[in-house]
């Protein structure tokens, strides 16, 4: 590849962090895995943060902390990674999937109400991408039908929607730390609440149910190992230090596109809703509705043959085969996210990306374009 879809952004003091606790005797439960919980909490504002292994396993513990299970319905969106939809189903609870806003790509408030059932427990909005529109009224409608936020924000790290930060609208929020996302801890995510009851559950729940303050051999319930080492965590410090440098950065790339590719009405561009500071996790831009998914395809085999790594954002969740397995779903039930997956286009983002490359990238795109 001459361009890469993402490269994680590690400095050599992210890896003398690591190597401190590698010299240390606490490569677990130690004190960096408590340093890194309160940076977090403190950066995003809440009461809270407990640091697990995985955002999934972040969600996981979510629901099971809150009692979400079998015979209740949780609501969410067709257009996220799998994860999401995933740890519904892991506690035994149905995915309500509501179809997206055609404009911010997250789940549309419009629609939310007509899918809530007596068996409605909570909503799982994800802030796509990284954009937090909406979320207002999400919770809007939350609170209206007493109804749990399980806050997404895996790939939200740093954005705000009128002055208030991705994490802070739920009751509960989970980030996660994979290599692509703002900032990275390896593996790794957090989960963030005010509320002391839920932490201490997810805190027990991680490490194989030990109660709080209980010896080492004592467990009240059953647990996981979904532990985040410390090694993990020093990473994680480090890499926090640095998020509105990262920030800044994503944001410039976000801006060059933008710039490059704002005449091509072959084109839609992502672009930021003026209440909204929206921390980039990538840069999708969409084919117009004249295209179709073929067309799209034969746009990302150019590019890649031409050595730029894109990629399509995302295929609908309801249409992953053990889904509509279950759940009976087809492609017309959500036409948004049917029209909108079908023409994603992921391109090269990541912090080091220059001026240059994004050239390069937006001109393969036009030539591919073209070809069409």
């Amino acid at each position: 590849m001459r361009i890469y879809l993402s490269r994680p952004d590690i400095s050599e003091r992210d890896i003398e962090a690591v190597c401190e606790v590698l010299r240390s005797p606490d490569l677990s439960l130690g004190p960096k895995l408590v340093e890194f919980e309160r940076a977090v909490a403190e950066y995003i504002g809440t009461k809270h943060a407990v640091a697990v292994n995985s955002g999934t396993s972040g969600l996981f513990l979510c629901m099971l902390a809150l009692g979400i299970g079998p015979g209740d319905e949780v609501i969410t969106t067709p257009f996220t990674f799998i994860a999401t939809a995933n740890c519904i189903m892991m506690v035994g609870a149905k995915p309500v999937f509501v179809d997206i806003d055609p404009v911010t790509l997250n789940i549309d408030p419009a629609k939310i109400e007509s899918k809530i059932t007596d068996k409605t427990k909570a909503i799982v909005p994800v802030e796509v991408f990284g954009n937090p529109a909406g979320f207002d009224k999400i919770c809007q409608i939350a609170e209206k039908h007493n109804l749990t936020v399980i806050e997404d924000s895996c790939e939200a790290l740093g954005s705000e929607l009128n002055g208030r930060k991705a994490g802070t609208f739920g009751k509960m929020s989970t980030f996660a730390f994979y290599p692509n996302k703002q900032i990275t801890t390896g593996e790794g995510g957090m989960i963030l609440t005010d509320d002391d009851d839920l932490a201490d559950m997810c805190i027990s729940l991680r490490n194989q149910g030990r109660g709080k303050n209980a010896a080492w051999l004592s467990h009240e319930r059953l647990g996981y190992n979904f532990r985040l080492s410390d090694i993990n965590c020093a990473l994680g410090i480090a890499q926090l230090s640095r998020i509105d440098e990262f920030k800044a950065k994503r944001k410039q790339v976000a801006n060059w596109y933008q710039q490059m590719l704002a005449d091509d009405n072959r084109l839609i561009v992502p672009a930021e809703a003026d209440n909204c500071d929206v921390s980039w996790f990538v840069f999708v831009v969409r084919l117009a509705r004249s295209f179709n998914r073929a067309q799209r395809d034969d746009v990302l085999q150019k590019m890649l043959a031409d050595g730029i790594q894109v990629g399509n954002y995302f295929s609908p969740v309801h249409l992953q085969p053990f889904i509509a397995d279950a759940l009976g779903c087809e492609p017309a039930d959500f036409p948004v996210t049917q029209a909108v997956s079908e023409r994603t286009i992921a391109l090269p983002f990541y912090n080091n990306l220059t001026k240059d490359d994004v050239a390069v990238v937006c001109s393969v795109l036009t030539s591919a374009l073209d070809n069409l």
